[in-house]
């Protein structure tokens, strides 16, 4: 009788952590970070369907990151098979190569970006991914201004 007790305990308490965090990624879906700090990529997927995704601005030095932190992650699938995305940053558009990071780039990038242990919780612990932004050409690219 005792097991049973206590395996409905814990049952009930995963599916009350399952149930936060749907909120939680249901909420940021409906409620995006502040436009100051976010861009806009645009991915292609594989029938050529293009879709845009808000993303807040992750930089490690003066580079720009994509980075993945929520189960919901069409748009980094996407990516991966299409990496010639566009950029929406600071109302201007240009063409950009999205590239995985390996091992060590994420290591750093991790350390400059990566979300406390908390709001991993809230993400259900989604494996966090970056994706480097190179921008195509000429395209603009300016790290945030700290002051």
């Amino acid at each position: 009788m005792e097991i049973t007790r206590v395996a409905r305990i814990v049952g009930i308490g995963i599916l009350a952590y399952v149930g936060l965090v749907v909120v939680v990624e249901s909420a940021l879906g409906l409620l995006q970070p502040d436009p100051g700090d976010t861009f806009v990529i645009t991915t292609t997927d594989a029938e050529g369907v293009s879709s845009d995704r808000i993303l807040s601005q992750n930089w490690s030095g003066s580079q720009l990151y994509a980075s993945a932190n929520h189960w919901p992650r069409a748009w980094y699938r996407a990516a991966l098979a299409n990496p010639q995305v566009k950029v929406t940053l600071d109302g201007v558009t240009a063409d950009y190569v999205a590239v995985p990071v390996d091992e060590a780039e994420y290591e750093r990038v991790d350390a400059d970006i990566g979300n406390p242990i908390a709001v991993k919780f809230l993400f259900g612990f989604a494996p966090q991914r970056y994706l480097r932004l190179d921008p195509v050409g000429s395209a603009p690219e300016a790290a945030p201004e700290t002051g």
